[in-house]
Order: C-alpha cells, then structure tokens, then sequence
C-alpha cells in the first residue's frame, strides 16, 4: 500500500513539474495596437467585446446590463453573506446550503456591425441570452430582446438595416439559421434538421437570399453526438426556404462565407479531421490511461483545496489569463494553445493559435480559386473591400492594393469584426 501511495506521490510531483515547464510556453503578447494602421473594427477576447479606435486605442466595450447583473449578484451575496456557518447554512437534506449563488460568468458570443455604424452583440449567462444594440460614439447601448434559454451568435446584419440573421444554439447540440428584426421582433428559426447550422451572411442584391455553413451529426442509439460531418456552404432562400449546395467536399471544411464587393466568394478552408478510432488511438489511450488518472486525481484534490482551503495544491499553473486559453474553440474545433504556439508557423512575428492549412479563400464566379492569406482562424469584410483578419492573437489587414499590415496583436483574437464606416 505504502508503494502504491509512493507511485502516486511521484506521478503527481512528475505531473507538477510538467506543468511548471510548459507554462511559460502558453505565455502571450498582451494588447497592443499599431497605430499607422488607420482601421476601426471590433474583436471578441475571452468573451469580451473590445474597440479598435483608427488611430489605434484598444477600449473594452461595457455593458451596463452585464454591471447590473454583476451588482445584483454582489447584493444577493452580501445580504446572505451572515447566514454562511450558521444553522440557516443546513439544508434539508443535511447537507450545506451556498448563499454565494456561484459566478455566472456574461460572456458575449458574437458581434457585429450594423448598416448605422452601431454594433450589435449578443450576452447570454447560464439562463438568460440577449441581444443589444451599442452607440459607439455615446456609448449608449439599447436592449433589443432578452429571454431565457436563448443562445445566438455569427449576427449577420442584413445590409438595409432591417434584419439581423443568426446562428441559434440549441441544447441537444444543433444550431439553425434563424432570422428576427433590427429591433428584435419577429423572431422566427429558418432551418431544422440534425445539423449544425451557422456563420450566415446576406448576398449583396439579393435580400431575400443567406450563405451559411452547415455540417451533419450522427448520433449513437442512445441519442448522443458521436460525430460531427464536414462543413459544406449552403445558399437559402428566406421566402421558399429553398437550400441549394455552393461549396460541398468531404475532404475540406468551408467555414465563414462572405461575399465580397466583386461578387467573389470567401471562406475559410481548412483540412476536415475525420473521427477514427483504430488501433494507435487504442494503444495510446492504453499508455496514456494511467497520467490521466493520476491528473484527474490531482484536479479532483486540487478542486477540494480550493473549496476548504481557499488555495491551489500548485502555483505553476500561471496566470489566470493563460489558462483560459490554454484549451479554446475556434471555428468550432477544440485547439490546445500551449501545442498551437509552438508548432503554428507565425505571421508577421505575432504566433499562431491555427496550423497554415487554415486558409482564406476567395472564388470567383468562374469557380476560379485564390489563397489570399495562411493561418486564418476569422476574418471579415470592410465596406472598402479590404480584408481584417486573425491568427488567433493578431488582427492584420490585407488592403485592396494586396499588403498585408498588422493592426493589432492580443493573447486570444476569437473573431474580428469590420467597421460598416
């Protein structure tokens, strides 16, 4: 027993040390702006909303619906802070009652720009998703729709200002194209289908007509996601609902479609990794079983340290804002930071969070295909026609004259929005 206890003990201090090693590794540029780089645009950084001024200022965009739902929370907290220990702390069961309410983190999910310059973005918390509407300039913001359960993001502004399309998550795991007015009513879902559905955007000349990305699930007997199938683009008719296939290889995932001022068609195109599971994923997840379980061993003590305690069993897990993007979604794909930095080739000196196989594509109505740009995890289109895109810690902007500039560098650039001015 006491040799079995020896083991642990050592994979654990084995496991810390390799932790402490690999830590400097997810180390990030912190924000800075360049400033002969004359663009304003918006960006979302760990679920937070900032604003690129032209002459380079970086400011976060404050709502005052997620203060006051912060403030509400704080007040509940402190009006039933005396209760914790003492016997209104004993639920029924037995067992301890929390009058802390937990931190529900108000994360926003998407922006974007409207035809009037203001930007609309999307909050949602555990419960409660709503839509807003921001004054850059006044630094007003306007509530346009608020409701319980509601989770959309890729906003989609139609380009006279009347509509907004969306991608509307659902909590069995699919998402649809759904559509709603500027002002938030009239919501209405515009597919169905086990799928995942998302990334709309509108057609120039045609209001009645979206691009979006779509990819199929499987799922096993028991109804739960085993799969996820390539993403194609699709094209559909708001009246008919008519879904026509533009872009379909089950070799590639076309992301992102946007039409641009010549009526070319981007996307972003990247390798699709098909699920397999043979005998090397049999063999390694044999090795590798037992520093699983001593790692989930160590999380599940650390978590009891931190509940009673109040501190960590390490410190060499690095500031906190490393460790939320040690393991982040981009582009629906799970990409480990700490790998991603040191093999992703850098653009312009700013590191990668995606590989060179991500790539911007531009189409032309010929079907004539050209690489505007590597390492490409978003990227959006200016009333100009100059392109903004992201590595996943750089915004750069690729001007109509074909020079790419860098605007900006963060530890986490998860979407990048243009300026409609």
């Amino acid at each position: 027993m006491h040799f079995l206890f020896g083991i642990l003990v050592a994979a654990i201090l084995s496991y810390l040390v390799y932790r402490a090693f690999l830590a400097p590794a997810a180390s990030s540029p912190s924000v800075a702006a360049v400033r002969n780089c004359e663009r304003s645009f918006a960006y979302l950084s760990n679920g937070l909303i900032f604003y690129r001024e032209r002459d380079g200022a970086v400011k976060q965009v404050h709502s005052l619906y997620a203060q006051a739902a912060a403030d509400q929370r704080e007040r509940a907290r402190e009006r039933h802070g005396w209760k914790q220990g003492t016997s209104f702390g004993i639920a029924a069961g037995g067992g301890m009652r929390s009058f802390e309410g937990g931190e529900q983190a108000i994360l926003a999910t998407s922006a974007a720009f409207d035809a009037d310059g203001n930007l609309l973005y999307f909050l949602k918390d555990a419960t409660i998703g709503g839509l807003f509407s921001y004054e850059i300039a006044s630094a007003k913001e306007l509530r346009l729709l608020l409701k319980q359960g509601l989770h959309l993001c890729d906003l989609s502004p139609s380009p006279d200002g009347s509509m907004v399309a969306a991608c509307s998550v659902q909590s069995n795991g699919r998402s649809n194209i759904a559509l709603l007015k500027s002002d938030g009513s009239a919501y209405r879902d515009l597919t169905g289908g086990d799928s995942v559905d998302s990334a709309p955007t509108w057609v120039p000349g045609s209001p009645n007509c979206l691009l979006f990305q779509s990819a199929g699930l499987a799922r096993n007997e028991q109804g739960y996601i085993v799969a996820q199938g390539h993403a194609t683009i699709q094209k559909l008719d708001t009246d008919s609902g008519r879904i026509e296939a533009i872009l379909d290889d089950a070799s590639f995932d076309y992301l992102r479609p946007r039409v641009g001022p010549a009526g070319n068609l981007l996307f972003i195109r990247r390798p699709f990794e098909s699920p397999h599971y043979g005998l090397g994923s049999m063999l390694a997840d044999s090795l590798l079983f037992p520093f699983r379980l001593l790692g989930a061993v160590f999380h599940y003590l650390n978590f009891f340290s931190l509940m009673y305690a109040r501190k960590p069993l390490t410190s060499a897990n690095g500031p906190a804002v490393q460790a939320d993007i040690k393991n982040i979604l981009l582009q629906g794909r799970r990409i480990d930071a700490e790998k991603a930095l040191r093999s992703a080739r850098p653009v312009q000196g700013v590191p990668s969070l995606v590989p060179d196989s991500w790539v911007l594509v531009s189409r032309n109505q010929q079907g004539v295909e050209q690489v505007l740009a590597t390492n490409v995890a978003s990227y959006d289109i200016s009333p100009d026609g100059a392109l903004l895109y992201s590595n996943g810690q750089g915004v750069f902007v690729l001007d109509t004259d074909g020079v790419s500039r860098l605007a900006l560098t963060n530890e986490l650039v998860a979407e990048v929005v243009a300026a409609s001015s």
